[in-house]
């Protein structure tokens, strides 16, 4: 049995109690939160509580801790974790900053204690999926790709000040999300050029975005994203995978190649029946699903599997180090108004783009 410390007990990290506690081959070692609402949880599921996760690991020595806390808090608790020789799962982003990034990621290569940044998409059977038709060149050499998250959060999820000040918007909550699966099915980013807005509730933050992206490999993409538009494209409702929103099955994600397309998440290639066929020519569908598994048990069952060091991070620190320097370059680039490369955003920390 697999014992697990959980460092955080907000929204996510209570999910991931939840999950734990449902899993065969792991078990809920600890629970680190300093509000009523983590004591509870923990008495609730009847583990140890702590306030100190330092404290918490030195007394409950767990073979893997997962780091739910806040975001400035993510690169004290993963260096903790790595100091003990603790694998640890790191919820997205991998840490508030790129410096911060940069500083778990050559600590964890440096004593081989692995971390998983919690980028849950690439554990999704639809992503999966995806991926693998890509690496079988069912779509031969990729061309452009567009996508869209687009989805309408509630006057009350704003009373809390943060969420209307910068960094509180869309970008970082929940584009980071998606920039992680476009490098992950895609390719590595090269630049990124922005707009924002936030014409519709005028706070200091955005609501809607706009992005153009350039890939190492001459890819070019577009992306839009909001949190104020009424609409079932984004991911969370067409996976069916999401923890919190409804199932609307259908796509939110548009590949191209020069042999086929591929929608995502509905999971339709879209291919000419002959090779010498032609946009005067109709298109034949074929469905390529994912297995049916879930995104969460899938990422615990990984996380496990790392833990025992019987596999490598999927999304390993310098990994989601990259996902967090694109992420921010798109929010620099539209407060800056102008192109911004990866290359930039990673030599603040002195660091290298992922191969």
């Amino acid at each position: 049995m697999i014992r697990i410390a959980l460092l955080g007990a907000g929204l996510i990290g209570r999910e991931h109690a939840e999950l734990i506690q449902a899993h065969p081959g792991a078990e809920l070692a600890a629970i680190c939160d300093p509000s009523p609402e983590g004591k509870a949880l923990a008495e609730r599921l009847s583990v140890p509580h702590f306030s100190d996760y330092a404290e918490a690991l030195d007394k409950t020595r767990p073979d893997g801790a997962i780091i739910a806390l806040p975001n400035r808090l993510h690169e004290a608790a993963a260096l903790a974790c790595i100091d003990r020789g603790i694998a640890s799962l790191v919820e997205k982003p991998v840490a508030d900053t790129v410096a911060a990034g940069a500083r778990i990621a050559e600590a964890s290569e440096d004593r081989g204690v692995p971390v998983l940044v919690g980028h849950h998409r690439r554990h999704s059977p639809d992503i999966r999926a995806a991926k693998k038709s890509i690496a079988a060149g069912e779509l031969g050499d990729l061309v452009a790709v567009n996508g869209m998250t687009l989805f309408d959060k509630p006057e009350p999820y704003f009373q809390a000040e943060w969420r209307r000040q910068p960094g509180g918007g869309p970008l970082l909550i929940n584009l980071i999300h998606d920039i992680d699966a476009l490098r992950h099915l895609v390719g590595e980013i090269e630049s990124v050029r922005a707009f924002t807005s936030s014409a519709v509730r005028g706070f200091a933050v955005e609501d809607t975005a706009s992005i153009a992206i350039r890939f190492r490999n001459g890819v070019l993409g577009s992306f839009v994203i909001s949190d104020a538009a009424v609409s079932p494209w984004a991911w969370e409702y067409c996976s069916g995978q999401a923890l919190y929103h409804p199932s609307q099955p259908g796509p939110c994600l548009f590949i191209a190649g020069r042999k086929a397309a591929l929608s995502v998440s509905d999971m339709y290639l879209w291919r000419h029946a002959e090779q010498d066929h032609h946009w005067q020519h109709p298109l034949l569908r074929e469905h390529r699903p994912g297995d049916g598994s879930r995104t969460y048990v899938n990422q615990l069952d990984h996380f496990l599997a790392v833990i025992r060091r019987e596999a490598a991070p999927l999304i390993s620190a310098r990994d989601g180090l990259a996902t967090l320097a694109a992420t921010l370059a798109v929010e620099m680039a539209a407060r800056e108004d102008r192109t911004v490369t990866l290359d930039e955003m990673l030599a603040t920390a002195g660091q290298r783009a992922v191969a």
